[in-house]
Parts: C-alpha cells; sequence; structure tokens
C-alpha cells in the first residue's frame, strides 16, 4: 500500500507538470462543505492513506504533507509511515498553517491550484488575498481526480425515504416557508442551500448517501416562484415523487445544477460563504447574497417533539447499553476471548435490536489500553487489541433512531484500577460535572463555558486538545453546528433546545486515554431581575463507572451530582429491563460514599 501511496502522488505530480501548477491543496470534504463524506470524494484518502476525518494533503514537486489535529496524530504518524507524506500536527505553534508553508517554499509566480468545488468561498477569498500578498497565483479549476483515481467511486445511488412528520415535529412546506423569511430579512429573493443535513431537515427526507450520517446527496434552491432539489434520479421513487410534489418541490438532476445557477434570472440569491463553495459561489457572480444560514439556527433549536423523540431514543439506547456491558463482563468472566472489534459487534447486536434503531450514528471507538489515547481510534483486523482483565477499556458509539441520534463514551475499568487511573478518570470526570451543572446567563457562548470541564486539569499541568461539546443533530449528523463548547471564540450562543456533547478527556500516549459523554439539553433555569438563566438537563442515560471515582478528591455537591444522575439513570431504565438486568443497573448506580 505505501507504495501505491507514492505511485499516484507521482500521477498527480504529473497533472500538476502539465498543468503548470506548482502546488495542490486536497481537503477532506465534498461540494457541500461536509465533515463525513460519501467513497466518491475520498479524495484525499486514496492519495494519501489516512482515514482520518479530519486534514488536507499538500502536494509539490518535490514535498508531500498533510495537515490533521490532534485527534489524528498518532493514527496519521502511523498510516503516513513509509509513504513520503509528512505529518504536520496543526495546531502546535510550531506548525505553520497551509497558506503560511506555501508563502514561505514556493517562488513569487507560482501557480497553487485547488477545485474550486471543495473549497468556500470564505476559504478561496482569505487564500487569494494571502498568496496574492506573495506573488503567489490560486487556480480554482485544478481538478484532475478522475485522471488520477480510474477507479473512482460513483456517487451514492441510495433511495431517499421521507422522515415521518411524527418524528420531525414539523412539515417541509413549513420549514421552506421560514426559510424563505428568513431570506427576505436578510433582503434576498431566494437561498441557494449547500449543506447536506440543511437540505436532509428543510425536506424531512433522509438517504445513506454518506456512512453513518444519513443525508441525501444534493442542493436545494428555494424562491418563491418553487423550490428545486437537484439530486441523481436513481434515489427516487413514486412515493417519494409525489410527497416532494405535495411539498411543493420540483425535482431535477444532481449534474444540473451549474447550469441552473447560471442561467438564473438577475435576483438575489441568499448563500452562506462558509458553506458554499466558490465554484458556485462564482457561477451566481454579483445575484449572491451573503449572509447566515436560513436553516442552521432552526435545525440546532429541537422543537418539542424532537426533545420527546431523543429522550425516548436515549431509553432504547440505555437499554442497548446494559444489555452489551453486561455480555462484555460475562464474556471476560468466563474467561474468552474479548477484543476491540467484539465490543464494537456486541454494541451494534444490541442496539440494532431496538425500535426505531437505523443505522450507528459513527464508527465506534472501542479503544483498549494505549489505544483509548487515540482519540478517533477504531480498531481494524490489524490494530484489533485482545482485552485482558485490567486497565481501561473507552468505548464511544452511539446510534442513529428515527426519534433521535445518540453519542456516548464510558471509560471503563477492566480490573481493580490503579491509582493513576483513579485520579486521572476523577479529574475528567469533575470537569464533566462541572459543566453539566452549569448555570449560565442568556447570551452565554460555548467558549465561555469551557474553561468548567478543563479547570481540574489544568491545575495538574494536564489537558486535552480537542473541544468539549458539539452540537448533535435529531436524526442527523453526530456533528453539528452552529453551537459547540471549547477554546476557540464560535460566536452562536447556547439556545434552549440545543443538543450538546459534554465529553472532557485525557489522554497518555502509550498509557490509556479517558473521556467521559453525555448529551445534554439547553433548558430555561429561571428567571430573575437580572434576566434568563439556563442550565443543562443530561439526556443520556447510562451508569459511570463508579470503581473509578477517588472520592477524596470529590467535593459533597460532585458525589450528590453523580448521586442525583444515576437515580434517574435507574428510574428511567429499569423498568425496561428484565430482572436480572435491572439487579445489574442497580449495582452500577448504588449511591457513591467517601
Amino acid at each position: 500500500m505505501k507504495e501505491e501511496i507514492k505511485e499516484r502522488i507521482g500521477a498527480l505530480r504529473a497533472e500538476m507538470k502539465a498543468a503548470g501548477v506548482d502546488a495542490v491543496i486536497i481537503p477532506q470534504t465534498d461540494p457541500h462543505q461536509s465533515e463525513y463524506i460519501a467513497k466518491h470524494w475520498q479524495v484525499r484518502r486514496f492519495l494519501s492513506g489516512f482515514t482520518g476525518s479530519a486534514g488536507s494533503l499538500v502536494v509539490t514537486a518535490d514535498k508531500a504533507l498533510l495537515w490533521t489535529d490532534s485527534r489524528y496524530f498518532l493514527q496519521a504518524a502511523d498510516q503516513l509511515s513509509g509513504t513520503g507524506i509528512e505529518l504536520m500536527k496543526d495546531g502546535l505553534p510550531a506548525t505553520p498553517s497551509i497558506e503560511t508553508y506555501l508563502t514561505d517554499n514556493l517562488p513569487h509566480g507560482s501557480v497553487v491550484g485547488i477545485d474550486g468545488m471543495l473549497f468556500s468561498v470564505t476559504e478561496v477569498r482569505a487564500m487569494s488575498k494571502r498568496f496574492a500578498d506573495h506573488g503567489i497565483r490560486l487556480d480554482t479549476d485544478f481538478d484532475v481526480v478522475d485522471r488520477v483515481w480510474a477507479s473512482r467511486p460513483a456517487l451514492p445511488k441510495d433511495l431517499i425515504m421521507i422522515h415521518d412528520e411524527k418524528y420531525a415535529g414539523m412539515s417541509a412546506k413549513e420549514k421552506l416557508a421560514g426559510i424563505l423569511a428568513q431570506a427576505r430579512s436578510q433582503k434576498a429573493d431566494s437561498v441557494f442551500i449547500s449543506p447536506l443535513d440543511e437540505i436532509a431537515w428543510a425536506l424531512n427526507v433522509r438517504s445513506r448517501d454518506v456512512k453513518y450520517n444519513p443525508v441525501v446527496t444534493s442542493y436545494l434552491y428555494v424562491s418563491p416562484a418553487g423550490t428545486v432539489l437537484f439530486a441523481d434520479p436513481d434515489k427516487f421513487d413514486s412515493d417519494t415523487i409525489s410527497y416532494l410534489a405535495k411539498q411543493g418541490v420540483e425535482v431535477k438532476p444532481y449534474d444540473s445544477v451549474k447550469d441552473f445557477v447560471k442561467a438564473l434570472p438577475a435576483e438575489k440569491v441568499l448563500i452562506e460563504e462558509v458553506k458554499t463553495s466558490v465554484a458556485i459561489a462564482n457561477l451566481l457572480s454579483e445575484r449572491a447574497v451573503a449572509g447566515a444560514s436560513p436553516v442552521a439556527m432552526p435545525k440546532a433549536i429541537k422543537n418539542d417533539t424532537q426533545v420527546r423523540g431523543v429522550r425516548d431514543a436515549m431509553v432504547r439506547d440505555g437499554v442497548a447499553l446494559v444489555k452489551s456491558l453486561m455480555e462484555i463482563e460475562k464474556t471476560m468472566t468466563d474467561g474468552n476471548t474479548l477484543t476491540e472489534l467484539d465490543v464494537d459487534a456486541i454494541l451494534r447486536k444490541h442496539r440494532s435490536a431496538q425500535p426505531l434503531y437505523f443505522d450507528e450514528s459513527f464508527g465506534t471507538i472501542a479503544g483498549y489500553g494505549p489505544h483509548g489515547a487515540i482519540v478517533h481510534y477504531e480498531p481494524d483486523t490489524e490494530s484489533n487489541a485482545t482485552i485482558r482483565p485490567e486497565g481501561l477499556l473507552l468505548i464511544d458509539s452511539g446510534a442513529q433512531y428515527l426519534d433521535g441520534t445518540t453519542d456516548i463514551t464510558r471509560t471503563i475499568a477492566m480490573g481493580i484500577p490503579t491509582q493513576l487511573e483513579k485520579h486521572d478518570f476523577t479529574l475528567v470526570l469533575k470537569g464533566h460535572i462541572a459543566l453539566g451543572a452549569a448555570v449560565f446567563p442568556e447570551g452565554t457562548m460555548g467558549v465561555q463555558l469551557d474553561v468548567l470541564a478543563r479547570q481540574y486539569l489544568w491545575k495538574e499541568g494536564l489537558s486535552y486538545l480537542h473541544g468539549t461539546g458539539h452540537g448533535v443533530g435529531h436524526f442527523l449528523n453526530v456533528h453539528e453546528g452552529p453551537q459547540s463548547i471549547r477554546m476557540n471564540y464560535v460566536p452562536t450562543k447556547l439556545m434552549p433546545g440545543m443538543i450538546t456533547s459534554n465529553e472532557p478527556g485525557l489522554y497518555r500516549e502509550g498509557v490509556h486515554g479517558i473521556r467521559c459523554e453525555n448529551l445534554v439539553l439547553t433548558v430555561p433555569a429561571m428567571e430573575t431581575e437580572f434576566g434568563k438563566f439556563y442550565k443543562f438537563e443530561t439526556l443520556t442515560l447510562f451508569p459511570i463507572d463508579l470503581s473509578l471515582c477517588e472520592t477524596e478528591i470529590m467535593t459533597d455537591d460532585e458525589i450528590a451530582w453523580l448521586n442525583a444522575y444515576h437515580d434517574t439513570v435507574r428510574e428511567k431504565l429499569t423498568p425496561h429491563l428484565d430482572a436480572e438486568e435491572a439487579a445489574w443497573l442497580a449495582a452500577k448506580t448504588a449511591h457513591l460514599t467517601r
């Protein structure tokens, strides 16, 4: 495989030379600026062999480099070894940005090539200025993938399914009316929508085009004269065509979108520049109106029907997890072999038996011992570790149900925990509780709360490099904006109805990884003369490992929070368990004492 990667890079360099391009940037995205993408757009993976969900490849005449963030440092180092591709650890002070690297290393008059369908207006504007200041030209029409990748997979052709209004809580017709109202408020006549999750939400449709993310490969144009969905004709059956027609939606082929956009009359079309490819924006030209997405906030703020659905899904997910962990424990107790892949299979088996199950919400991370320190580790046949009755097992997993999306991480002691394991775990748990118990005024952003989860680690010179919380979709992408809880500045305010993860962690390379994750719902807390205050309702229902709690460093309030949480878990799940399962859960949720 390593030699194949070198050959692929060589073929790309031949195309670059023929086109007069001195460097090329290949991102891990698609024309919809997606985080998770279909096989057709896994170009960076094909060229580099690196399988992480984030990172960009840069190829020059004599260098190949891959930028990725801290979640993938260990994975990337392993997968790039022997390929000739250098790992650039993005986010570290010593690592230059891609633009800085290229301006420092390319001579005046050089050309950097990109595929304009894979870069947003915002990205290209910033790059163009930066490069122009150094006498470098940006060519946005460099698309040679089909010549380099002869066996490139076709676009997905999975059928579109209708997401019933009894789960969505609002009809597509109502949503489209709201989208147009938002467009008018931003002085636009119509809207062009690229993000796949926004389109799925707006039309109440789903599919299997992207693994784990039930989205439809498509574009959406919304105007007073009519709405047009651009998608492969093979994806529609008669029921879907009829449904969309009733919602006032016309269907056109996916590959006709450029001609359609180019031929639009002289109207003002709202686009979100950070989510729209520069190639599409260039076709719109002066008709494009830059503004905020009219979908992002309505999608992030779940309605009452969606919230009820998520609460119900959490109960079924909790039941599946109880059955899974009982099977994992029994396998170990009986002395049978248990591997990381076995854990993955056990979770899938019990979740898929639950009503309304559709799929996993992401690839299960079952990291035993040192593998737990690889933040986005996914076991495969080569890395698959056998789990022993000692050390820590980190399990990060989730499911897509028709009425909600789940995402949970638990760190489990497989034997008698060491003092280091207990201490590290408890520092993470203390941060998790501090964030979960927070009360904050209206207008608060995630960046203002992030320190709550990190404070106990920081006091001991410890930290983690990933975000503390991401938005979660409703039977949609497990990673959803616009809100987040992280050190980076994200201006979105936390609003009632938003579902966000709470997942601080700690990772000791070569030793163990620890993460504690629940999903939380922003809800009203109180209103005083100082205004409205919000808090978090914890939605996830599954025990936290009591054997890992170092009570000597926990406060009375922290112990009370954990006991109250476990009371809720026991109360919600027990009615759905048999006697043996209920007894297991009772033991796992017994009150913690000093």
